[in-house]
This record gives structure tokens, sequence and C-alpha cells, in this order.
């Protein structure tokens, strides 16, 4: 059969790693893809942007394509489902109401106090004065986010008045993020520690993935400006099985069950990003309607089912009876990003070590670019290197040592991917 995968980052690279190892696949095809991607078995980049859905969708019949997985949010929100379920081609991902969860911060919030999905108290504002009242009347820190998709970069901090007064003029006047700061959210500050919890959905039925973390902020110690994620691991020891289960019962059922009493029942893949306090009480930062940005690489990495097969079970409704294998072991994995992401960053670099970095793990290749014989920078986030250890500690020994080999002009990493699971192991003895 052949697939196409849509997007060109990282987290497009480990699916098509994945997909590659499927015995059923005979040809990918990614569009538009990267270095990366391109180096895979079976596979070929194609010069078609995500946005450009009659483009993919004449690409898809002209090609023969058998299933087209999607990994980026902004086709999803555009209404890629829809549009090729009308033209009667597979594609796994949610409908363009159903990714509302992503592509509206409001939307979503209000999703969750109706269906009483465990959330931080908010409220949503077109107005910037009115925002900036209300802001006079709240504790600090406290959380703003940017009403539309703004590529993982639309959620601030704000840990004074000043700080955010000024979050609020670059979002709605200054149009930071353009149409995506149209409205904004304010929402208490919680503390506790974060999870990333991915499922399959096939409508009705769930299929979980395997427990991850990511960390978003991009310096040591989870400091630092809010990111896309500067690493990942799984899995995440926060995430008992006790405490699986409760996400199960008062976060994911509740999302399936209420989205179908909407009409829009969920098909794809759901990813909830959720705050843990220390008493172990649940609530939802964020809904992505699409697999995370760099979680997917670490859980690529352990999961041990075809993804294709996994993607046309839940196709065919049949998620109740399927099941899922993962790799026992934890697999660690740390992005190299440009000088000054998430912010202004050069590109064009040229990037070196990675011959003598692949065979100490997976390199998934994100901003890069192949000139001639040279790979250049072409990204705020280069590259993520992961690898597969029996323990959270030497995964993050491994990884370092692999990573150390590559460089180029101003690389940048955390150098603390996985603390939080190390110090859990120190702990256990």
């Amino acid at each position: 059969m052949k697939v196409l995968i849509i997007g060109n980052g990282g987290r497009e690279h480990a699916i098509t790693w994945k997909v590659s190892q499927s015995p059923q696949v005979d040809a990918i095809y990614v569009a538009p893809g990267n270095a990366g991607t391109a180096l895979e078995a079976k596979t070929q980049n194609v010069a078609i942007d995500v946005g450009d859905i009659p483009m993919l969708i004449q690409f898809v019949k002209d090609s023969a394509i058998d299933l087209t997985i999607i990994g980026p949010e902004a086709p999803l929100a555009a209404g890629i489902v829809d549009q090729f379920q009308q033209q009667g081609l597979a594609i796994f991902g949610p409908t363009q109401q159903a990714a509302s969860l992503e592509s509206s911060k409001a939307f979503c919030k209000d999703f969750m106090q109706k269906y009483d999905i465990p959330t931080a108290t908010y409220q949503t504002f077109n107005d910037a004065a009115k925002a900036k009242a209300y802001l006079q009347q709240h504790n600090f820190p406290v959380v703003l986010k940017a009403d539309g998709l703004a590529a993982g970069k639309g959620v601030i901090i704000a840990k004074s008045l000043e700080q955010a007064n000024k979050t609020i003029d670059d979002m709605m006047s200054n149009r930071l993020f353009g149409k995506a700061g149209d409205s904004v959210v304010i929402e208490e500050f919680l503390k506790g520690e974060e999870a990333s919890y991915i499922v399959m959905v096939d409508g009705e039925n769930i299929l979980p993935f395997a427990s991850s973390q990511d960390h978003k902020a991009r310096d040591n110690g989870d400091k630092g400006p809010n990111t896309g994620g500067m690493g990942a691991y799984s899995p995440a020891p926060v995430v008992t099985p006790e405490l699986e289960q409760k996400i199960l019962e008062t976060v994911i059922t509740p999302v399936i069950k209420g989205m179908k009493a909407e009409g829009h029942p969920y098909t794809g893949f759901l990813y909830a990003g959720l705050m843990i306090s220390p008493s172990q009480e649940i609530n939802v930062l964020e809904f992505n309607c699409r697999l995370g940005d760099p979680e997917t690489q670490p859980l690529m990495m352990r999961l041990q089912s075809d993804l294709v097969t996994l993607c046309q079970q839940a196709l065919a409704r049949k998620l109740k009876q399927t099941n899922i294998e993962w790799d026992a072991r934890t697999a660690l994995g740390v992005v190299a990003s440009a000088d000054g992401y998430p912010f202004s960053y050069p590109k064009g670099d040229v990037i070196n070590g990675l011959e003598e970095a692949i065979p100490q793990g997976k390199v998934f290749f994100a901003g890069i670019e192949k000139q001639q014989d040279q790979y250049v920078t072409s990204g705020g986030r280069v590259l993520c290197t992961c690898v597969l250890a029996e323990n959270a500690a030497k995964a993050q020994k491994n990884v370092y040592q692999a990573l150390n080999k590559v460089h180029f002009n101003g690389i940048y990493y955390r150098t603390d991917i996985g603390h939080r699971a190390i110090e859990r192991e120190t702990v256990r003895g």
C-alpha cells in the first residue's frame, strides 16, 4: 500500500520512520517533508505545502494513496479531513469542528466547562481594555493564551501586571500571533508537574498510548520562555496506573462522549496536556488534535505495533478489539535548537557530526535542509536526538553522548531533559 504523511517537522520524520517499518507499506510520500524524511526507506518527499488541500487531494488521487496521516495542526483546523472524506479518501484525523479543541482555546475551555472536564478557571476576552481591567483584580502569576493557533508559542505565563498588560498588547494590538490573538483566554496559574497523555480514537473507542512528558521551557530547571518543546521522554513515571485510570475516566472519555453528543464524533490522535498536582489532582492545560512534538519521537522509538495497522483499525471503528505493544525501556529525546529560539534565529548554518551521532541513537530532523552535500539549519528546532535505555538515567547519559557529537553555529539544548524521572529513580533506590 501507499501512505501519504503531511508535515515537515521532527514529528513527521518520526512518523515516517515508524511507517517505513510496516511490511504492508510499499511507498511513502511526505508533503513537503524534510531532509530527514528523505533518508527513510521507501520514502520520497513531495513539494506540496501542508495548507494546499486541493493539491494534496489531487496528489492522493493521482498516486492512488491508500492512507493519509496528518502531522501538524494547521491543515486540521483548515478542514482537510472533511475535504478528504467528501472525496472518499482515507485520512486519519479529526474533522474541522472536532479539531476546534485545539484551534480555539476559547472553544476548548467552554467545552471542558460544559462537560465537567477539570481545568483552570478562566475568562475569555476580545477587548484589550476589558482584559486589562480583569487583570487588575487577578493574582499573579497568570496564564495568557492566544485563542487561535500560534505554533506552540501562544501561551505566556505572566508574573506581574506589567508583563501581563504587555502580553495583551502584543497579542491583541500588535498582532504578534496574527488572527490567533483576536481573542485571549486568561486563566489561573496551576502548580504541579506536567504530563502528556495521548490516545487514538475511532469515534467512540479509545486506544491509549504510553505516557510521556514534554519540557516546554527553553532553559534548564524549566526556566525561560515557553517553546514548542525542548525534549521529551516516555514513559512518564508521574502517570501511575491509578492516575492513568483517572485520566481516562475524567478527561478522555468525557471528551469523546461530549464530541459525539455535539454531533462531531472524534477520530484521530487526541493529546491531553495535563497538570498533575502534588495531591494527584488532574487539570487539563490544553488539548492537541494530533501527536505532540517532541513527544512523538520517543513514543515512536518505543512503539512496537504497526502504526499503519493501528490507523486502519481506527478508521474501521475497531479500536475496541485492538492491542498496542510498547518496548519496556525508556526512550528519551533532546531537541537541539538554533541560537535565539523561540524568538528570532539564524538559518543556513552548516551542521556537522550527524554521521557520528546517528549510530548512537536516532536523530530526527526538523529544521534541516540539504544544500548540495551539506546539511544546514532551516528552523528554530533543528533536530531531536533519541535513545532507548533500561532507565531514564542511562537514556539521558547516552543521548547527550550522541548529541555532543553534533555541531552547528549557536547550537543550543537543555542538559537536564528527563530530570524528574531520574529524581524518581534515585528516590526508589
